[in-house]
């Protein structure tokens, strides 16, 4: 088999494998094998193009030029000098001067000797000989650039098919870890997901398929790289949209959300319809949709709460489960002073002060809650020990839905 059959063979392979345009991969053969020429074999004004055929691995070398209105030479460069001492001498004014570049252009005086119709504006192509030596090793020395080449097309497809699903969900299968990163295959590509980006109660296993946010995708010498991620909010906004159709379809809308990956969220949802709960939708008929969710998550509890516009009744929902008695708002330090009856007083600030955390995250204010400080010394005098977490045994906490 011929070295050219071989390269055709190899296009077709990397096109299947590699799901790259074959024409993409034919302009970047014969702009390999044109720079192949042009080094070893061209003239200096000589606008070399070539032609690659896939289906005999023929190659043909051209010299280019586009016909141009005869020039005066002389008087041209003078006026280009003249150009040139008047933009030393800093003077502003329109340059009209026209340029005459022989590598690319042709006068028509020229042009005329090799074909009588010609005229200015069409194309002059003129085949070039072929050397031996260029035939023997135009295979060896494109095969290497080619490769080269085709690796930056790879890379560009890549990119752009995945820069195309930044903020959306794909599935992966866990590959392996490279130290604290966790490697995903997804495809025609490999996904890497941060320590920052993982949810402390997933294991990761090998072979374990798993849902994760397109978090960003990044040209790097490298090539593409991928940044999933599981712990950002996005990502159960994502989730949300996926099993909640009135969310997909834009009639309830999540206005907020305030995530500690893996252990709890709060979810602000909005509808502008009177005919639809927002909270309501999102939770499913006996909590059947964001029981999904959970599950996506290993069991991280979600809070699903009302938005509203008015800043103290939102408050007062982020605070959910919790009853709040009353809320006084300090515009000037952007803090709420609440007040809570003593029994839900565990409950508004939640373990380790989770609740009240994640509120102040939601409504972006600091939540002061009255009597805090009590409870503050009684978990300094017995720390609580963290729960561990089970798949399936999550609480949901939402406003009480009606079925």
């Amino acid at each position: 088999m011929s070295e050219k059959n071989e390269i055709v063979q190899a296009i077709e392979q990397i096109c299947e494998e590699k799901k790259i345009s074959f024409d993409s991969v034919i302009e970047t053969i014969e702009a390999a094998l044109s720079a192949a020429f042009r080094k070893d074999f061209g003239e200096k004004n000589q606008n070399i193009k070539t032609e690659f055929s896939a289906s005999t691995g023929e190659i043909k070398v051209f010299d280019v030029k586009t016909v141009v209105e005869d020039m005066d030479l002389e008087e041209m460069e003078k006026k280009l000098e003249e150009v040139r001492l008047r933009k030393e001498a800093g003077e502003e004014f329109e340059d009209d001067t026209k340029r005459f570049n022989p590598k690319t252009e042709i006068m028509l005086v020229e042009a005329v000797k090799i074909n009588k119709k010609i005229k200015v504006g069409d194309e002059l192509i003129q085949e070039l000989e072929i050397p031996a030596a260029f035939g023997r090793m135009a295979a060896q020395t494109a095969k290497q650039v080619i490769i080269q080449r085709l690796r930056e097309v790879e890379r560009e497809t890549v990119y752009n098919d995945f820069k195309d699903q930044e903020g959306k969900l794909i599935v992966g299968t866990v590959q392996r870890r490279e130290g604290r990163f966790i490697i995903i295959d997804i495809g025609s590509s490999l996904g890497v997901v941060p320590p920052e980006e993982q949810m402390a109660s997933d294991n990761y296993k090998s072979g374990q398929r798993l849902k994760f946010l397109v978090l960003a995708v990044e040209m790097s010498n490298k090539g593409p790289q991928i940044i999933l991620s599981r712990s950002h909010p996005d990502f159960l906004k994502e989730l949300f949209m996926i099993e909640v159709p009135e969310i997909a379809a834009g009639t309830v809308e999540i206005r907020a959300i305030a995530r500690e990956a893996g252990a709890r969220s709060k979810v602000a949802v909005f509808t502008e319809d009177d005919n639809i709960d927002p909270v309501g939708s999102c939770v499913g008929q006996r909590g059947t949709r964001v029981q999904t969710v959970i599950s996506e998550l290993n069991g991280e509890k979600i809070d699903i709460i009302e938005w509203d516009d008015n800043l103290e009744k939102f408050i007062a929902n982020s605070l959910s489960p919790a009853k709040v008695q009353s809320i006084s708002l300090d515009q000037a330090s952007h803090k709420a002073s609440v007040q809570v009856k003593e029994d839900q007083l565990s409950l508004a600030i939640g373990k380790a002060g989770q609740n009240v955390r994640l509120a102040a995250k939601l409504t972006d204010w600091k939540i002061d809650i009255e009597g805090a400080e009590i409870i503050a010394v009684e978990e300094a005098e017995n720390p609580i020990t963290p729960e561990p977490v089970v798949d399936g045994a999550a609480e949901v906490v939402s406003e009480e839905v009606s079925e």
